[in-house]
C-alpha cells in the first residue's frame, strides 16, 4: 500500500503546530477540503466551528490579543472567507497577529466570473500587513512562512489566498520553519533623550497620556510618573495595563472619560504621550508642548501637533528617560489632579445605584455589580456603544484582569466573538461579554458556538430595546430618535432553548443574585438585564454644539408629538443633573 501523499494542506497543518497554534476558528466548505481535511487529522490542533466567519475573525482577534501569539481563522471562497474581513479589520486595527487562510475558487477558473469568484487577495489588501495569493504549489510554504512572520513582526493580520486545487497538490517542499518573534531593545538617541528631559524639567505641570504601548511598562511609567509628580490619564486600551497599582491614576479622558482625565490634560504644560493613539484631537491640550513616544515612527503627530517625536517602546525609553528627569520638588498638579479625580470617582460610583423595583435598572449599577462578583483573573469583552462606556468606568483593572473590546474599529456584535476566542485560548478562567442587545442580535448564533464548543461564557445583556450610543448620538447632533428602536424576545428563554442557562433580571433588587448565579454556573450562561434606555453616558467635555444639539433635539421631539420622551430622560438622569 503506498503512503499517504503530503499535499500543500497537509504542510499547512504541519506548520501551524510547529508553531504551537492551537486552534482554528471558522466555517468548512468545499475549497477548504484539503485543509479542513488535513486538520481532522492533526488532533493536536482544534477546529472551532463557529456560525458566521466574522466571529471566527474577531475571535482570532481576541485569542491573539490575549495570548500574544499567532492566531488562525479561515473562510471557503468567495462569501464565505469575504466574511471574515470585519473581524480582520478588528484585528489588524488592534495591532495583534492573525492568520487568515482564505480559499479561493479552482485555479483554471479565476477570472471566468465562475461561481462565487471574488478577488481576495484586492479585497483585504486594506485590512491586512500581507496578502498574497498561491497559485502553484512551489510558492509553499515559502508564502505561509512569510505571511506568519509579517503577521507576528508587523502586529497585524496576513492573509493566504489558496485555491483548493492547490491545497490539495502534492507538496514539492516539507519544511516546517518555527516563526520566533523578535524582542528587540528600542529607544531613541542620546540627543533625542536629552532634548526630551528639557523640555518636562523646564515644564512647572506634567501630565502622562498612557495607551496599550504601555503593556509590560507598569514599573516604568510609575516610577517616571512619580520623578514628574505627573498625573497618568490613560486611554481606552491602556487601562487595563495602568489602570491598576497606579497612585497617579487620574482616570479616562476622550468621549467615555469623565472631567479629571479630561482637565489634567488641558491644564499641563507639557504632555508626556507613552504608546497611546488616541484619536479625539479636541481633548488634547492647546497650549502645552506635547511629546509624543512610540514605537512607530509614522505615528507620530498623527493626531496633535507635537513638539518632539520619539520612535522607542515605552519599556525602553522611560528607562532611558528617567536618570535625566529632575525630580520635580512641586507637586501642586499632581495633588490637585488627584482630588479632581477623587470627586468625579465619587461621582461616577453614585450614579452606580439600584433603582426602585419597577424602574429599569441603571447600566452604571450593572457594571458596578458586575465588576464586584466577577473574578480577580476574569476575562471582560465589551460591545461597542454604552457596553464600552461602563466597562471604561466601572470594571476595575488588577493586573490580572484582562479587557477587550473593538476599541480602535468600532464594530458592532463583537463582544460575543471576542468571547468565543477568550473562553477557547483560557479555558477554566472566567469569561464575561458585557453585549448590547444590538450587538448580541447582530450575531446571535454565536450563542450556539458556545454550546457547541462547550465555552462557558457568561454573557450579560443590556437590554434597553434600542441602539443606545446611536440614540445618545442622535441627541447631541440635534436629531430626534429614528431608527434605532429594537423589538427584542426574551433573552434568557431564547438562551435556555439553546441550552445556555438563561436568568432574566427585571429590577435592581434581583441583579446581584442573577449575576452571582450566572457567574458560578458551570456552563455557558446569559444574565438578560431590563437597562433603562434613557440613560446618558455624558463626556468630560460639554461643547456649545453639543448643547445646542441637545436643545434642538428637545424642541424637535415635543413638536413631532413625543415630548413623553423628554419627561423619561429627565426623570431617568435626574441624578446626573442635580
Amino acid at each position: 500500500m503506498s503512503a499517504a501523499r503530503n499535499t500543500v494542506a497537509k504542510n499547512i497543518v504541519a506548520t501551524l503546530k510547529a508553531n504551537n497554534v492551537q486552534r482554528v476558528y471558522g466555517i468548512p466548505g468545499d475549497s477548504l477540503n484539503g485543509f479542513t481535511d488535513a486538520l481532522r487529522e492533526e488532533e493536536s490542533i482544534r477546529w472551532v466551528h463557529v456560525r458566521h466567519e466574522e466571529a471566527a475573525a474577531l475571535a482570532a482577534a481576541a485569542e491573539a490579543g490575549l495570548t500574544d501569539e499567532l492566531a488562525v481563522c479561515a473562510g471557503s471562497c468567495g462569501p464565505g472567507n469575504l466574511h471574515l474581513i470585519n473581524g480582520l479589520y478588528d484585528a489588524n486595527k488592534s495591532r495583534v497577529p492573525v492568520l487568515a487562510i482564505a480559499a479561493h475558487i479552482p485555479s483554471e477558473e479565476i477570472g471566468s466570473q465562475y461561481f462565487q469568484e471574488t478577488h481576495p487577495q484586492e479585497l483585504f489588501r486594506e485590512c491586512s500587513v500581507y496578502v498574497e495569493h498561491v497559485a502553484h504549489p512551489s510558492q509553499m510554504p515559502r508564502v505561509l512562512e512569510i505571511a506568519m512572520r509579517t503577521a507576528i513582526e508587523k502586529r497585524g493580520v496576513a492573509v493566504v489566498v489558496i485555491p483548493g486545487d492547490v491545497a490539495l497538490a502534492e507538496s514539492q517542499n516539507d519544511r516546517t520553519a518555527v516563526i520566533r518573534a523578535a524582542r528587540p531593545e528600542i529607544r531613541p538617541n542620546p540627543r533625542e533623550l536629552a532634548e526630551a528631559a528639557g523640555i518636562l524639567n523646564a515644564a512647572g505641570k506634567v501630565t502622562i497620556l498612557a495607551g496599550a504601548g504601555t503593556a509590560g511598562a507598569h514599573p516604568e511609567v510609575m516610577a517616571l510618573a512619580d520623578a514628574l509628580g505627573a498625573p497618568i490619564v490613560h486611554a481606552m486600551r491602556g487601562k487595563e495595563h495602568i489602570e491598576y497599582d497606579n497612585p497617579f491614576d487620574v482616570g479616562m479622558t476622550g468621549l467615555l472619560g469623565f472631567s479629571s482625565g479630561y482637565r489634567a490634560m488641558e491644564s499641563c504644560e507639557a504632555l508626556l504621550m507613552l504608546g497611546t493613539d488616541f484619536p479625539y484631537q479636541q481633548f488634547y491640550p492647546q497650549n502645552a508642548k506635547i511629546i509624543q513616544v512610540d514605537v512607530r515612527g509614522e505615528q507620530l503627530g498623527r493626531r496633535a501637533r507635537i513638539d518632539l517625536g520619539l520612535v522607542g517602546t515605552v519599556k525602553d525609553t522611560a528607562a532611558s528617560l528617567l536618570p535625566l528627569i529632575e525630580r520635580k520638588a512641586k507637586r501642586t498638579h499632581l495633588s490637585t489632579s488627584l482630588k479632581h479625580y477623587a470627586k468625579s470617582r465619587a461621582k461616577l460610583d453614585d450614579l452606580a445605584s439600584p433603582a426602585k423595583d419597577g424602574q429599569p435598572i441603571h447600566p452604571q449599577f450593572v457594571g458596578r455589580l458586575v465588576d464586584e462578583l466577577a473574578a480577580p483573573d476574569a476575562v471582560f469583552t465589551c460591545d461597542v456603544g454604552s457596553p464600552t462606556v461602563w466597562a471604561a468606568r466601572y470594571l476595575g483593572m488588577n493586573g490580572r484582569r484582562r479587557l477587550l473590546g473593538s476599541f480602535n474599529h468600532g464594530t458592532m456584535a463583537n463582544a460575543l466573538s471576542h468571547g468565543i476566542g477568550a473562553a477557547a485560548a483560557y479555558p477554566g478562567r472566567q469569561v464575561v461579554a458585557l453585549a448590547g442587545d444590538g450587538g448580541l442580535t447582530m450575531l446571535l448564533g454565536e450563542l450556539i458556538t458556545l454550546v457547541q464548543n462547550k465555552l462557558p461564557v457568561k454573557v450579560v445583556v443590556f437590554n434597553n430595546s434600542s441602539l443606545n450610543f446611536v440614540e445618545l448620538e442622535m441627541k447631541a447632533a440635534g436629531f430626534v430618535n429614528f431608527g434605532t428602536e429594537l423589538e427584542n424576545p426574551d433573552f434568557a428563554k431564547l438562551a435556555e432553548s439553546l441550552g445556555i442557562r438563561g436568568i432574566r433580571v427585571d429590577n435592581s433588587s434581583g441583579l446581584k443574585a442573577g449575576l452571582a448565579e450566572a457567574f458560578a454556573h458551570d456552563g455557558p450562561a446569559l444574565i438578560d438585564v431590563r437597562t433603562a434606555r434613557q440613560e446618558l453616558s455624558i463626556p468630560p467635555a460639554i461643547s456649545a454644539e453639543q448643547v445646542k444639539g441637545f436643545t434642538l433635539y428637545a424642541i424637535r421631539t415635543v413638536l413631532s408629538g413625543r415630548g413623553d420622551q423628554l419627561i423619561d430622560l429627565a426623570k431617568t438622569n435626574i441624578r446626573q443633573i442635580f
